[in-house]
C-alpha cells in the first residue's frame, strides 16, 4: 500500500483554491460576501500560525449558499480532473490511500474515480464546518492508525515537508515537486 498526499502532489495546483476559483465564478455573490471575514482569518492564521481550522471553514462558509453543492462537485470534477498528475495515474494502484488535509466532500468523487482510498478533513458540505480535526500535519499519521492499525505504507509522496508526521511512518517516503522525485530529507 502506497499513501499520496492530494494538493500539488498527484492534483496540482491545489483542489480547495481551484474550488473556490470555481465557485467564485460561477457564484460571485455566495463566495464575496464571505471574503471580509476571510481576510480577518487569514491575518489571524498568519499571525499565528497555529491552526489553520478556522481559516479554513471561514473560507468555505460560502458552501451555505450554494444551491446544490452536489452539482456543483460533479461540474468541478467534470472540468478539473485533467489536472492529475500523469505520474501518479500511471503508477496509481487499488490499495492505495490519498491522505489530505483538504475537505473529504471535495476530494470523495476524484477518490472514487481514481478506484483509491481516501482519507481527508471532514467538513459538512453545507456548512463548511470541520468535524473532528483538520487533517493536516500530525493528524494524517493518526488518522492513518485508526483506519489501518498496524499497517506500515510502503511509500508516502508528498510535496510539502509539513507532511514529515506521515513521511516517518512509511517505509519509504518520496518528495514530489511537478513529477520530480527525490528522496524524503533525513529519511
Amino acid at each position: 500500500m502506497n499513501t499520496y498526499d492530494f494538493d500539488q502532489t498527484v492534483f496540482y495546483p491545489d483542489s480547495s483554491y481551484c474550488f473556490y476559483m470555481f465557485c467564485l465564478k460561477r457564484h460571485p455573490l455566495a463566495v464575496l460576501r464571505t471574503v471580509p471575514a476571510t481576510l480577518v482569518k487569514l491575518y489571524l492564521y498568519n499571525r499565528d500560525k497555529r491552526d489553520a481550522a478556522p481559516l479554513k471553514e471561514q473560507l468555505f462558509s460560502f458552501l451555505k449558499a450554494l444551491p446544490d453543492v452536489d452539482a456543483e462537485l460533479e461540474e468541478f470534477w467534470k472540468q478539473n480532473f485533467r489536472r492529475m498528475e500523469p505520474w501518479y495515474l500511471e503508477q496509481k494502484r487499488e490499495d492505495d490511500v490519498i491522505i489530505s488535509a483538504s475537505p473529504e466532500f471535495l476530494l470523495r468523487p476524484a477518490a472514487e474515480k481514481l478506484g483509491v482510498r481516501l482519507i481527508a478533513t471532514r467538513m459538512d458540505k453545507h456548512t463548511g464546518k470541520i468535524e473532528g480535526r483538520n487533517c493536516h500535519d500530525t493528524e494524517k499519521p493518526r488518522r492513518f492508525a485508526l483506519e489501518y492499525p498496524g499497517v506500515k505504507p510502503e511509500c508516502f509522496y508528498s510535496d510539502s515537508l509539513s507532511d514529515s508526521p506521515m513521511a516517518w511512518t512509511a517505509e519509504r517516503a518520496v518528495l514530489v515537486k511537478r513529477g520530480v522525485f527525490s528522496p524524503w530529507p533525513g529519511k
